[in-house]
C-alpha cells in the first residue's frame, strides 16, 4: 500500500500501469481505463489509509486464472478474527446513477442505455471464480469478500440496486457509504503484513476445486443422451485407463483421438469430464472455438453455472505450470493454432512456442480429439503427425485411437463418403449420389427455393440452417437497425448471422447463431457451423470454390475471409475444401445444395439427380 501511495504522490503510478499493462497483454490500455485508473485508484488507496490498512497489499488489474477477465483490484491481507490470509476483491465503478433493466434481475443500465451485469453479482462471480480455481483456498470462499464500489455514485443515483441480495462476496458500496466501507474492509483485514497473503494468491497453483469437479460430476453424468458405442467406448476407457497409470506411474501420456463429422468426438470429451469429476480428479475441457465453447457452456452447465468454468479455450494455457491438471480435455483439436500468441498476449509470453505445447505441458493425459479434414484456417495445426511429434519432443509416450462410426448425416456412411470423394479430399473424383434413405441429398436451382423447404421442415418441428462460404462483405449492424442483407444472389437477400455476441434486433448472438431458434432467416459461416448440427441443412457454394471442366479451382481472390486469403494458394486451396466438407456435414437429415456458379451447379445436378441444362 505504502508504495503504491508513493507512485500517486510523484505522478508514477498511471504510467507505471500503462507499462505493465502492456507488458503483460501486449497492446496499450484503453482511453476509458486509464482514466479508470486516474479517477479511481487513488480513491481506494485513501479509503484504506482511512482504515488504517497500510501494510495491506493491492494488487490492481488481477487476472482471474483461465480467462482474459480481470479484477480492478484485491486486497491481499490477514483476517483480524482467524489470523488466516484474507482477500478483498473491488470493482471499482465510476457511475453517477445507474438502474434495473425492467424485466431483468441481473442486469442494470447506466449512461443511459449501457447494459451491464449488477456489479453485486459480476463481483460475487468474481470471488466464485477465484476460489474454484485457485488449488489454495481449496474451493471454499471463507478467505474472500466481494466490494461493488460506487465512489461517485450517492444512494438515490443508484436506488434501484439496492434490492439485490447481498452476501459477504457481494457487497454494494456508494460514495455516500464510504464510512460503511471502511468498517467492512477493517472486519475482512487486520493491520498487519499482507505480503505473505498476496504471494500466497499469486504462486498457488491454478486447478479445478474438488467442489467444482463434484458439482460437474452431478451436472454432466446426468445427462442420459451420452451413450458411448463401440469406438467411442474404446476411447473413453483408453483414456481413463491412461490416467490411471499417470497418477500410479507419475508417468505422461498424450491420447489422440480421431475421428469424421459427427463420430461422437464431444460426446466422448463430455463422457469423460463427467467420470473424472466424479472420481474427484482435475481435469478441463477446451477448445479453440468461441462459438463451440459457449454453446458447451449452456448445455452442460444449464442447470449449475458453476461448471461453466470447466469449459475455456486453449490460449489460456499459455503461461499454465506443467501437469496443473491431471486430464486436459481438447475438443475440436484440429484448431490448434501455431501459437497462442495474439495481440493480447503479454509481452514476455511471445516466445513463440507452438500451442500443442503448451497443451501438452498443461496436463499429466492431454486428450486430442480432432478430425484433420476440418482444417480450414492456414494457421490451424491440429493434425496427428504434428500432435505426436510435439509428444515425442517432450518425452511422452503417445497413442491414437480411430472412431470409424459416424452419427451425424443421419448415420450415413455413404454421404460422409461422397463429400470426401465430390471435394477430392479423398482420391478418384466426384461420384454420382446413389442414394440412401437416412439421408436426403438435394440441389436446388434458387436459394429462395432453399430458404422455402428449410422453412417447411421448421414448420415440421425440424432443426434447420442455411450457410454460405465467405464470399460477401459482413457489415457491422447499427444500433436500432436490423442487421444488413450483405449476401445477395439475383434478387434474394440476406444477412449474416449477427457478428456481435450480444442478441442484436432480434437476431441471437453469433455463438448461438447453430442452437437458437432464431438464427435461421440468417446466413450462417465455417465458424459459426463448425462443431454443431442440426436436422436439415443448406449449403451455398460461392465463387471461391468452382468447378471447371474435370477439377475444383479455388479462387481467394472471390473470398471475404481474410484469416484464409492471404495464404498461399495451395494452402487456401486445401482450407476452401475443408471448408465446405465442414458445411456440407452439418445436418443429420438431409443437405440442400446451391452454387452461385453456373457450371459448378450444372455439375452438382449432375450428380444428385442426373440433370443437365
Amino acid at each position: 500500500m505504502s508504495g503504491v501511495r508513493a507512485q500517486i504522490t510523484a505522478n508514477t503510478l498511471i504510467p507505471t500501469l500503462t507499462e505493465q499493462h502492456f507488458f503483460e497483454y501486449g497492446y496499450h490500455a484503453s482511453k476509458a481505463e486509464v482514466r479508470s485508473w486516474e479517477r479511481s485508484v487513488a480513491v481506494l488507496v485513501s479509503d484504506l489509509e482511512d482504515a488504517g490498512l497500510q501494510k495491506a497489499e493491492l494488487l490492481l488489474e488481477y487476472r482471474l486464472p483461465l480467462t482474459s477477465k480481470r479484477a480492478d483490484a484485491v486486497v491481499c491481507g490477514v483476517h483480524p478474527k482467524t489470523g488466516e490470509s484474507s482477500y478483498v476483491v473491488v470493482e471499482l465503478k465510476q457511475w453517477t446513477s445507474a438502474a434495473m433493466l425492467d424485466g431483468a434481475e441481473d442486469i442494470v443500465l447506466f449512461e443511459g442505455d449501457r447494459e451491464r451485469l449488477h456489479p453485486i453479482e459480476q463481483v460475487r462471480r468474481y470471488c466464485s471464480h477465484i476460489a474454484d480455481f485457485i488449488a489454495s483456498l481449496e474451493g471454499s470462499s471463507d478467505q474472500l469478500a466481494g466490494v461493488a464500489y460506487l465512489h461517485n455514485a450517492t444512494d438515490d443515483g443508484v436506488r434501484t440496486l439496492w434490492g439485490y441480495p447481498e452476501s459477504q462476496t457481494g457487497r454494494m458500496f456508494t460514495g455516500q457509504r464510504r464510512s460503511e466501507l471502511i468498517d467492512f474492509l477493517r472486519s475482512r483485514i487486520a493491520d498487519k503484513s499482507g505480503a505473505d497473503a498476496a504471494d500466497q494468491l499469486l504462486s498457488s497453483a491454478v486447478r479445478p476445486s474438488k467442489q467444482l469437479m463434484a458439482l460437474a460430476a452431478d451436472e454432466v453424468q446426468r445427462r442420459e443422451q451420452f451413450v458411448l458405442l463401440d469406438e467411442q467406448k474404446v476411447a473413453y476407457s483408453l483414456v481413463m485407463r491412461a490416467v490411471q497409470n499417470a497418477s500410479r506411474q507419475n508417468t505422461k501420456q498424450v491420447i489422440a483421438v480421431v475421428g469424421g463429422p459427427g463420430s461422437g468426438k464431444s460426446v466422448i470429451a463430455l463422457s469423460l469430464l463427467g467420470e473424472l469429476a466424479r472420481q474427484g480428479r482435475t481435469a478441463v475441457h477446451a477448445t479453440g472455438s468461441s462459438a463451440f465453447t459457449k454453446t458447451l457452456r449452456k448445455v452442460a452447465g444449464a442447470r449449475a453455472p458453476r461448471v461453466q468454468k470447466l469449459f475455456t479455450y486453449y490460449n489460456n494455457f499459455i503461461n499454465s505450470e506443467p501437469n496443473d491438471l491431471e486430464v486436459l480435455i481438447c475438443d475440436e483439436a484440429h484448431r490448434i493454432r501455431e501459437t497462442s500468441t495474439n495481440r493480447f498476449t503479454r509481452a514476455v509470453n511471445r516466445t513463440g512456442r507452438p500451442q500443442v505445447e503448451e497443451l501438452i505441458d498443461a496436463a499429466r493425459v492431454p486428450v486430442f480429439l480432432l478430425d484433420e479434414d476440418q482444417i480450414v484456417k492456414p494457421t490451424e495445426r491440429g493434425s496427428v503427425e504434428e500432435i505426436q511429434r510435439a509428444a515425442e519432443r517432450m518425452g511422452c509416450t503417445f497413442e491414437v485411437v480411430h472412431l470409424d462410426g459416424q452419427f451425424r448425416c443421419g448415420g450415413s456412411q455413404a454421404y460422409d463418403y461422397w463429400v470426401q470423394r465430390l471435394l477430392e479430399l479423398k482420391p478418384g473424383g466426384p461420384i454420382s449420389w446413389e442414394g440412401d434413405e437416412a439421408f436426403e441429398v438435394s440441389v436446388d436451382d434458387a436459394p429462395s427455393i432453399v430458404e422455402t423447404r428449410l422453412q417447411q421442415m421448421l414448420d415440421d418441428g425440424y432443426s434447420a440452417r442455411i450457410v454460405a462460404g465467405y464470399c460477401w462483405k459482413w457489415s457491422t449492424p447499427e444500433k436500432g437497425e436490423p442487421l444488413a442483407d450483405d449476401i445477395t444472389i439475383g434478387g434474394w437477400r440476406r444477412p449474416w448471422n449477427n457478428p456481435k455476441s450480444t442478441k442484436h434486433e432480434g437476431a441471437p448472438g453469433r455463438e448461438l447463431w447453430a442452437t437458437d431458434p432464431a438464427g435461421f432467416g440468417q446466413i450462417g459461416c465455417v465458424y459459426t457451423a463448425q462443431g454443431f448440427e442440426y436436422d436439415y441443412g443448406a449449403v451455398i457454394f460461392g465463387p471461391d470454390l468452382v468447378w471447371r471442366t474435370d477439377h475444383w479451382v479455388a479462387q481467394p481472390e472471390r473470398s471475404y475471409d481474410k484469416q484464409v486469403k492471404t495464404a498461399d494458394r495451395a494452402a487456401f486451396d486445401r482450407a476452401i475444401r475443408n471448408t465446405y466438407k465442414v458445411l456440407l456435414t452439418r445436418g443429420m437429415r438431409g443437405m440442400r445444395i446451391y452454387s452461385t456458379d453456373a457450371e459448378t451447379q450444372e455439375m452438382l445436378r449432375s450428380l444428385v439427380d442426373g440433370r443437365q441444362s
